[in-house]
């Protein structure tokens, strides 16, 4: 018995000796020649068979892999927006638009957790104006969706209709940027959802 051991644990010595030894081989060829990394792993993985969107492509007239897409089509999952990101566009927009969303507690849930996320830096938690980078000072000028806060655009800021709280977020204003390309339609309407919530507040 004694003796079995002593070869398992041999087996065990030379096996694992051949692993270190293998390393090393590999690992001083790569070393040798700088053009030749030597031994790769999965090489397919980064030299893929498809086209990266700035190659050459022989495969079209114009010689390029990004193409235009055909005219009047849509990406998958692109909802188009009607109104420009000018002054008439966001009046429109505060008449016109809608929010599609049913008010449930679970939208008005998750319009909070968006809120914090993408708004209460600046806007704060409750929607005063007083976020944590207004108080290190890094901006200023932030307006309360509640009291007698005054929009940039006229009027008071718990007002603003759910049209003109969306504009807002598809395209910006003054310091804050657009929103747009961080949040879904869906999730842009639980935003202005739970803004409404906060302009309540007295």
């Amino acid at each position: 018995m004694k003796g079995s051991i002593l070869a398992m644990n041999k087996n065990k010595i030379v096996a694992a000796s051949f692993v270190v030894l293998a390393l090393a081989v590999t690992t001083l060829s790569s070393c040798r020649n700088k053009n030749n990394p030597g031994l790769e792993y999965a090489r397919n993985m980064y030299d893929h068979i498809a086209y990266d969107p700035d190659q050459p492509n022989k495969n079209f007239a114009n010689g390029q892999t990004a193409q235009t897409p055909p005219a009047n089509t849509s990406p998958v999952g692109f909802v188009k927006y009607e109104y420009a990101n000018t002054k008439e566009g966001y009046e429109a927009a505060g008449l016109n638009l809608h929010n599609p969303l049913a008010k449930t507690p679970q939208n008005l849930l998750s319009g909070k957790h968006y809120f914090t996320v993408f708004c209460g830096p600046c806007h704060g938690e409750k929607g005063d104006g007083k976020g944590h980078l207004v108080q290190i000072e890094k901006f200023t000028g932030v307006p309360a969706y509640h009291g007698d806060a005054a929009s940039s655009r006229g009027g008071l800021m718990k007002d603003l209709s759910e049209g003109k709280i969306y504009h807002t977020i598809m395209y910006g204003l003054n310091n804050m940027g657009s929103h747009a390309s961080q949040l879904t339609p869906d999730q842009r309407w639980k935003v202005v959802m739970y803004v409404q919530q906060l302009q309540k507040i007295q």
